[in-house]
């Protein structure tokens, strides 16, 4: 075998939360092109149906399965739709999540805790629900946490985010620990990265400011993402568990400077 054949998912099953577009669509596609059949998981059917035409159309394998993760029905019916299809189930990235920065003096405790539970609670019982399938129909396989460099690195502006994602964190090393050696689970922690969520607080002046504040020189591409998530998914990274790997730029303190709340 040689070390190519390390990073192939073929005859592998990946569940992909998000993956209607940004970095759970480059994740999709990735797995696709290694060999992996695919479950396209979101909310909204029409981007999540573009999203699998697009893997069939290039000789892979995807069904669209919409899904809401904040019910758990929902994740309970995604995982039965992926082993009815397919049979089994190796991998699954928890890429849905997200939260706009702000104030903390003008974030609701709600804020806070609706941040958490989108975050850190989808992943958890996403996880929660496909870690036993995976073990008895594959057994074993590969969960990724879709996090963020703002977990680790506090900032202003960031209190339900980075302290959700920051949980989200935590939870993969606990996890790691609880499912080992059976199943692998894993974070990315993403930086400032190209895709439509991005893009609604990005001005010429903004994407001036980040660029010059990140050491790499530039944002991120979805496809940086996805070229970690296809090792963290694939027999290369089979000694790895409990990790949380920065795909950022090399940041050190965020690149989107927020005011503080007493100046």
């Amino acid at each position: 075998m040689g070390i190519l054949d390390l990073f192939r998912l073929d005859g592998k099953v990946a569940i992909i939360t998000g993956a209607g577009r940004g970095i759970g669509a480059a994740c999709a596609k990735a797995f696709a092109e290694a060999g992996a059949r695919v479950v396209v998981a979101a909310r909204t059917i029409e981007q999540i149906e573009a999203a699998a035409e697009t893997i069939r159309a290039a000789g892979g394998t995807a069904i669209a399965v919409p899904c809401d993760v904040m019910k758990e029905e929902q994740l309970e019916a995604l995982v039965k739709a992926a082993l009815e299809a397919f049979g089994r189930i190796d991998i699954v990235v928890n890429n849905a999540g997200g939260s706009r920065p702000g104030p903390a003096l003008h974030t609701s405790t709600a804020d806070l805790v609706n941040a958490f539970r989108f975050n850190v609670g989808t992943a958890f019982a996403l996880s929660r629900i496909a870690a036993p399938r995976m073990v008895e129909t594959a057994g074993g396989g590969s969960i990724i946490n879709i996090s963020s460099v703002a977990g680790n690195i506090p900032s202003a502006g960031f209190a339900a985010y980075g302290t959700a994602k920051g949980a989200l964190s935590m939870l993969t090393r606990e996890l790691a620990q609880e499912f080992a050696p059976k199943i692998r689970v894993n974070a990315i922690a993403v930086g400032s990265t190209r895709t439509e969520a991005l893009q609604t607080v990005l001005n010429a002046e903004i994407e001036s400011q980040m660029v010059r504040l990140t050491p790499m020189g530039r944002l991120g591409e979805v496809e940086d993402i996805s070229a970690c998530a296809l090792y963290l998914a694939a027999p290369a990274s089979a000694y790895l568990t409990g990790d949380i790997i920065g795909v950022n730029g090399g940041l050190l303190s965020l690149n989107l400077p927020m005011p503080r709340a007493f100046g």
